[in-house]
């Protein structure tokens, strides 16, 4: 038969690679020679790979190929995220599309059973796709963070944290998704710099003795007032501090006060504080024992207390706010101004910051942190390039408790519970259980209720390097690749996930999860900005597979 003079990669390469599988070359078993394991970053069971996934699976194979050749045993471990707030986004937009219709429609189980479909048609897609790229990865091993072993390994992690104290019940300000009607993580905040406006609104004071200017890009919180604020070293404002001011359309009575936070260089020098509803606001707040306002509610809708405005969306309300304001001549001026608004990367809603009662796991003085650091510091985890090591240095020696409940369905459930007449707001309410049996001891109940949130999807995956390898129980994969050789993969995702497992790798293994970070460069569209199954700017690398065949992609 004559050979054609045009290589037909699409012919060759599915016969290769399925030669491969057939004779189990990337299969790894335990043995006397040196091992290189890497497992790799799980992509989101959310759609299909993008050019971004393509580059880093190009490093993780190529490395594993090249560790092959020169005689190491090579483990490359693949797996997939479930995804908590990005799977349930496409689910729901799914259900809406299709039916009309909400989860809470169809409620949780039914709406699961939604999920569970999604993830096994677009899990696999996932899998076809490094194949199709021809990834020498063991197959036979893909781990799901919903797995039962793998969901064994948090409920474990979760029960020691709590044991341990490091997990308990509080309160904070938060990233809230109005349309998830949860909070979010600050790796799903989009922020986004933008042309708005300054608002300056003139605030009278009670006695009649004159007025305070206050500058403001969102007028619609000015409902929810409960001080302003200024310099103490501020001329302008001295003599009035501690009057009392009339909040417009409103009639509360506040006071002036001081406040070293206050910028004299910003606006008026004066700034409104709503406790509720700004970051800021809230540290103020809490420093000078001022009352919390709730005028915007979590569906992003004005609330009773917003008075003529209740029931109004967040933003229409703005415009009768700003109109009333105008009308009634507490209108000053508006300004144009740029600034940084946050985005729901996933809804792509405007952020609603609010005050609210979450777990969290304790972080700062924890033992886990510290030892992190020290693997960072001593050169025993290697960043490359190696700023990266600055940067995350920076980031734990920052480091704040983190919030780790969702309120979402498709998740890790929170293993606490309680007595359905308890109170939930109180932490004392409740215990951690792995099974309803043992919560029902502990509290002495057959009534009882766990929680309806689930874990944050980084709180699963930062265990990922050794549960992949069957932890918590021993066994002699995880004798053997554990700890794993390296961890390839992007910068923003360095503090929220490469950090976290670098300490629960301290902290349960005894010692780091891989040898080196290898921080990857970013695929980018036209543009300028990162490739995204989101924003829907992704490019299928099977699409070019088809056209130019995998070796050329």
């Amino acid at each position: 038969m004559e050979l054609s003079t045009r290589y037909e990669p699409q012919e060759a390469e599915k016969a290769i690679y399925e030669k491969w599988l057939e004779a189990d070359c990337f299969k790894a078993t335990p043995d006397d020679r040196q091992p290189y394991c890497i497992t790799i970053p799980p992509p989101n069971v959310t759609g299909a790979l993008h050019m971004g996934h393509a580059l880093n699976h190009t490093v993780m194979d190529t490395l594993g190929r090249w560790k092959r050749m020169k005689g190491f045993n090579v483990l490359i471990l693949p797996g997939t995220d479930h995804a908590g707030i990005a799977t349930q986004a496409v689910v729901e937009k799914k259900v809406k599309a299709e039916e009309r219709k909400t989860r809470h429609d169809l409620g949780r189980e039914e709406f699961l059973k939604r999920v569970w479909a999604w993830k096994d048609e677009y899990g696999s897609r996932i899998v076809s796709q490094m194949q199709r790229m021809g990834c020498g990865y063991d197959w036979e091993r893909l781990r799901f963070t919903m797995d039962d072993s793998y969901v064994s390994a948090i409920l474990t992690v979760f029960e020691a944290f709590y044991k341990r104290d490091w997990i308990y019940l509080g309160e904070r300000m938060v990233n809230w998704s109005p349309p998830f009607l949860s909070a979010i993580s600050d790796a799903e905040v989009d922020n986004r710099e933008e042309d708005g406006f300054l608002w300056h609104l003139r605030y009278p004071f009670t006695d009649g003795s004159g007025d305070v200017v206050v500058a403001t890009s969102r007028p619609e919180t000015m409902l929810g007032d409960t001080a302003v604020a200024v310099h103490p070293t501020d001329e302008r404002y001295i003599a009035q501090l501690g009057k009392h001011i009339t909040l417009p359309l409103v009639g509360r009575e506040i006071p002036l006060l001081a406040d070293d936070f206050v910028d004299p260089a910003f606006g008026t020098g004066a700034v409104k504080i709503t406790p509720f509803h700004d970051p800021n606001d809230y540290e103020m707040g809490n420093r000078h024992n001022l009352p919390r306002i709730e005028v915007i509610g979590p569906d992003a809708k004005m609330t009773e207390a917003a008075g003529a405005y209740a029931g109004l969306d967040r933003f229409e309300a703005r415009k009768r706010i700003v109109a009333d304001l105008e009308e009634q001549g507490f209108l000053v001026k508006i300004e144009p101004y740029r600034h940084v608004v946050p985005y729901c990367d996933r809804s792509g809603a405007v952020i609603e910051p609010r005050p609210s009662r979450q777990w969290f796991c304790k972080m700062a003085g924890t033992e886990m942190v510290d030892k992190a650091i020290e693997a960072a510091e001593d050169g025993s985890v290697q960043f490359v390039p190696e700023r990266y090591k600055d940067i995350y240095l920076r980031w734990m020696g920052n480091i704040r408790d983190w919030p780790i409940s969702r309120q979402l369905w498709w998740g890790h459930r929170l293993p606490v519970w309680r007595k359905a007449d308890s109170n939930p707001d109180e932490a004392s309410s409740w215990v951690c259980a792995v099974t309803r049996e043992s919560a029902q001891e502990q509290l002495g109940s057959s009534d009882i209720i766990q929680s309806d949130d689930v874990l944050d999807t980084w709180f699963s995956s930062a265990l990922w390097p050794f549960a992949t390898l069957g932890w918590p129980t021993q066994n002699e994969s995880l004798d053997y690749y554990y700890p794993t050789s390296l961890l390839s993969t992007a910068q923003e995702i360095l503090y929220l996930w490469v950090a976290r497992m670098i300490m629960t790798g301290e902290e349960f293994m005894g010692q780091k999860p891989f040898n080196d970070v290898y921080i990857h460069a970013t695929v980018l569209d036209e543009h300028g900005r990162r490739m995204s199954k989101s924003k829907g700017n992704g490019i299928d690398p099977v699409e070019l597979i088809v056209l130019y065949g995998a070796d050329a992609v």
